[in-house]
């Protein structure tokens, strides 16, 4: 069962980030593994899971589960824009033995509440007995999860156990406190109200980078303050921004994201670095 801080962890790629870079998994685990997180979730938006195509998918999720060799929890978020697609990637991914399988509503078309329903319960069914999270992002997927359907899947999906929210303001977060089910806050700002009102744990971008701080921020929400971090990061492009911080921190991870995400620029690159000098958002950098 998922549980905690767990990192969006981002995913190491080479050759202009057409290829994995499989001997960065490893180094990558151990970094988010001595940062103090509970576990990660691989293959999110964070990890650009919708622009890899599903065999590099099932591979990325395996190196995962093999690296973090169970020092760490590990779920796989297995949305694709098809259903087969997606149910393929649920089921390889329980046949791997992770924690937890995460599911994000298919982007571009506005899914009915029937059409929803019956994807998510495929996925479900896919990964069973697997604990299985509907990914409620609705400014990626372009359209909320409707409770109605989330109820219709907790009677219909033994294996339901909660979500991921990464909805913004609190108003559109709160409704998905929805009792009995566990949930994790996905926007580090919401991290501590979240938890306060019940929120079983987080699922951050910013741990990717800084677990160590995230990890703290779940551990003691009323002094965490992620925002000036989150802030620094999110002007440039996300995922390359937190490739560089990584590798700066020592982990031999190249800056190659998935096209059409791009890298920094070179002077994007030593802004980056100057903040990181100057900042010094934890001791060890």
């Amino acid at each position: 069962m998922l549980r905690g801080a767990l990192a969006a962890a981002l995913t190491p790629l080479r050759d202009a980030g057409e290829a994995l870079d499989e001997d960065a998994f490893a180094p990558y685990v151990d970094f988010l593994a001595a940062g103090g997180v509970d576990g990660l979730l691989a293959l999110g938006t964070t990890g650009e899971g919708f622009l890899l195509p599903v065999e590099q998918r099932m591979r990325a999720a395996q190196l995962f589960v093999e690296a973090a060799n169970d020092r760490l929890l590990v779920a796989v978020h297995c949305g694709a824009q098809s259903t087969w697609d997606t149910v393929e990637l649920a089921a390889h991914a329980a046949d791997l033995g992770v924690d937890g399988v995460a599911v994000m509503p298919p982007p571009y078309f506005t899914l009915d509440e029937a059409e929803l329903f019956a994807h998510l319960a495929a996925a479900a069914r896919a990964c069973d007995p697997t604990p299985f999270y509907v990914y409620e992002f609705a400014a990626r997927s372009g359209y909320a999860a409707p409770l109605g359907v989330l109820e219709q899947l907790r009677e219909a999906a033994p294996n339901f156990r909660g979500l991921k929210v990464s909805d913004t303001p609190w108003e559109g977060f709160e409704p998905y406190l929805i009792e009995g089910l566990d949930i994790f806050v996905g926007p580090e700002a919401l991290l501590p109200q979240g938890l306060a009102a019940g929120a079983t744990g987080a699922v951050s971008a910013l741990a990717s980078a800084f677990p160590e701080l995230v990890a703290a921020a779940v551990r003691d929400p009323s002094g965490a303050d992620l925002g000036p971090v989150r802030t620094a990061l999110e002007r440039f492009p996300f995922q390359a921004a937190a490739k560089v911080v990584v590798a700066r921190r020592g982990v031999p991870i190249g800056p190659d994201v998935r096209r059409p995400l791009r890298m920094l620029t070179d002077e994007e690159q030593k802004e980056l670095e100057r903040w990181l000098e100057s900042s010094s958002p934890v001791a060890v950098l």
